[in-house]
Order: structure tokens, then sequence, then C-alpha cells
């Protein structure tokens, strides 16, 4: 019971960040569920099924305040769904002791991944030109759903940094758009993992409870995007995933204990350095912007 209230914990925390990213969810779920010991097609299975549900919510809230280009999601969503399916029954095929260091080294370059979008990018927000094209989207829906099945999370990483660096819609809807597509992105994945693995193999009770965490952060969350610091929580993220994957693969390759604890303990200063930077730079903008306030009004 202790252990599914925290997946619950886990879950709320997740979804609270993707809904106001637009990523994150099945990177930060996938390695905490790794870490405690489950085989990545498992992890990957659990998470995906949850995203049926805290999709669907995070959708219907991002749709009521205004932050989806139904566009964008109609063309994403068939691309995403084959190759989430196609994603999933690969690594359903995988040995599960061979694979999970593979796993955790495409988490690791995601979370790293996560951490110059918002640290060394800043955040900065691009002008907006044309909207994205359908030869732009629907590579980028097979490539980011594939990704996601296999990794058990990267239909964020791929689709919003993407979109974002494209500068072809508004942040807001960006982060809109990916998370209600990504419901159909879930439905694939696990029909895949549901044909490939026994049901059995499956950790139900994890998804469920991974799922009650996210359905109750999904509302808050799309509002938070309008708000929320990015730069702060996507480092915040960014440092979690690389710190667990880390720890992963090193005890993958057979490094002591005490070299284990040490790389940890130096990511884990770098990690908070970047949160600290990052909270000055958010301050600094803040102030900066503020100032350009005052000069304009007088």
């Amino acid at each position: 019971m202790r252990k599914l209230l925290v997946l619950g914990l886990v879950g709320l925390l997740a979804q609270l960040v993707d809904g106001s990213l637009g990523m994150a969810y099945g990177v930060t779920s996938s390695t905490l569920l790794l870490a405690a010991g489950l085989a990545p097609a498992a992890a990957s299975a659990a998470v995906h099924f949850s995203e049926i549900g805290t999709s669907l919510v995070s959708g219907v809230s991002h749709h009521k305040l205004g932050n989806v280009d139904w566009r964008t999601v109609g063309i994403l969503a068939v691309p995403g769904f084959v190759g989430a399916f196609a994603g999933a029954t690969f690594l359903a095929s995988l040995d599960a002791a061979s694979a999970k260091p593979w796993v955790s080294g495409i988490l690791l370059g995601l979370g790293l991944y996560v951490i110059w979008r918002f640290l060394v990018l800043g955040g900065r927000r691009p002008q907006f030109r044309s909207r994205p094209s359908v030869a732009m989207l629907a590579p980028m829906g097979v490539v980011g759903g594939a990704l996601d099945a296999v990794g058990g999370g990267g239909w964020g990483p791929v689709g919003t940094t993407t979109l974002l660096s494209s500068g072809r819609l508004e942040p807001r809807k960006v982060v809109g758009s990916i998370d209600t597509s990504e419901f159909v992105v879930a439905v694939g994945g696990s029909l895949g993992f549901l044909l490939a693995l026994s049901s059995q193999d499956i950790p139900w009770s994890y998804a469920l409870a991974l799922l009650a965490g996210g359905v109750i952060a999904a509302p808050f969350a799309a509002w938070l995007v309008r708000h929320l610091a990015a730069r702060v929580l996507g480092v915040a993220a960014g440092g979690l995933i690389v710190l667990t994957n880390t720890k992963t693969i090193a005890e993958a390759l057979g490094a002591s204990g005490v070299t284990v604890a040490s790389l940890a303990a130096a990511i884990a200063v770098l990690w908070v350095a970047g949160i600290v930077w990052a909270v000055r730079q958010e301050r600094r903008s803040r102030a900066a912007l503020a100032a350009d306030l005052d000069l304009a009004t007088v």
C-alpha cells in the first residue's frame, strides 16, 4: 500500500510537470519505475495505460482553456499511434535484463535534453510564423511515438521542443496540443503492450496509482502553463531523470557501490546548482521585464 501511495504521488508530480511543460510525465514515471525494479516493458506499459486517463483529462482541461490547436492534433494523432504501437511491440520482444541499461540510456539522453532546453536556452520563446505543416508533423509523430513506447517517455521531449523551436505555434498551444495528442499515442502504445505481453506481465496496480495521481494534477497543470516558471521546473525534472538513470546505468556496468554513490553525489550537486541558477535567471528576467514595463508607462 505504501508503494502505491508513493506511485500516486509520482503520478501527480509527473503530470504537474508534463501538463505545464508539455513533457516529462512518461520519462519521470518510467525512470522511477525502472529504479523500483520493474522490467522496461512492464514499466512502459504501466505508464502508457495510466497516460490514457491522464492525457484525456489533460486534453479536456487544455481545450477548455483554449490551449489546443486541433489541426496539429489531428495530423499528429495517426503517426503517433503507429509509432507507439510499433515501439511497444519492439520493446516487449527484448530481454528485460539487456534492455534495461539501453532504456535507461534513452531516458538519460531525454533528461539531458530537457535540462538543455530549459537551462541553456533559458526558455526563450521564438517568433511565431506559419502553422506547422504535414511534412513536419507526420515524421515527428512517428519518431516521437516510437521513442515514447521504447523509452517509456519521449512524446513530449520530441514534440514540444520541436514545435517550440519551429516558432509556428505559441507556447501554450504547443503544450496543450502535445498533451492532447498524447491520448492517441498512449492508446497505441497500450494496445501494443497488451498484444505483446500477457496480462500478468502488466503491473495494473502501478498503472492505476499513477493514473490517480495524474488525473488529480491534470486540471491544475493546464492552468499553470500560463503562469509557471518553466525554466525552473524543467531543470528540476530533468535533473531527477539524469540522476536516477545514471545510477541505473552505472550499476548495470558493474560499478562498485562507492563509485555509484560518488557519481550520484556529484550529479546531485550539479542538479542543485542548476536549479539555483535557473531561479536566479528567472528573477533577473522578471526584474528586467518589470523595468521595461515601467519605462513604457513613463
